[in-house]
Parts: C-alpha cells; sequence; structure tokens
C-alpha cells in the first residue's frame, strides 16, 4: 500500500469520526443560530478550497494552465443558471480543447 492510499484512509476514517460525533455528542439538542449558519458554510467553503488548491497547485508553485481556463467556463455556466452537470461538462470540454490545442 502506498502512502497515499494511507493518507486516503485516514482522511475517510477522520471524516466519518468528525460526522459520527457530532449527534453523539449534541444528541437531540439543537445547535444555536450561529453555529448552525457556521456549519451550513462549511460543505461550500471546502468544496471551494478542493477546486482551487487542485486547479491552481503545482509542485510548490501556482501553476496557471487549461484547468483555469475550465473552471472559468463553468464559473459562467453556473453564472447563467446552467445545470451543475451541463457547468461539469463545459469544464471539462474548454480544459480539453486547450490541452488539444496548446
Amino acid at each position: 500500500m502506498t502512502s497515499a492510499w494511507i493518507v486516503v484512509a485516514v482522511v475517510g476514517v477522520g471524516t466519518i469520526a468528525f460526522k459520527a460525533a457530532g449527534p453523539v455528542l449534541i444528541g437531540r439538542r439543537a445547535l444555536p443560530p450561529r453555529v448552525r449558519s457556521l456549519v451550513d458554510l462549511l460543505a461550500p467553503v471546502m468544496l471551494i478550497a478542493l477546486v482551487v488548491t487542485q486547479t491552481f497547485g503545482g509542485d510548490e508553485e501556482i501553476t496557471v494552465d487549461a484547468r483555469v481556463a475550465g473552471v472559468g467556463a463553468a464559473l459562467v455556466a453556473i453564472w447563467l443558471r446552467a445545470h451543475v452537470i451541463v457547468a461539469m461538462a463545459v469544464a471539462a470540454a474548454v480544459t480539453a480543447g486547450i490541452r488539444l490545442v496548446v
């Protein structure tokens, strides 16, 4: 087993433990409104962080390549109210097209 798979396994187990901790620790009590609003923002922020690091991340430097144009095209598609699947297809097509040309 490579070290990357070990990291994936540890992150997976940590995620399951984190998700299980909520119901175990707070039970049936409702979260305060301020905490609830913070929890509601966690998933979108984590997704944005993942997209940014996968788009611009390189070997300890910022990389700008065809992925940036693909993400930009997806943002435009979502701004134009396209479905998420359509935006993903647009991003893939733009990225592949630029890689084909360059």
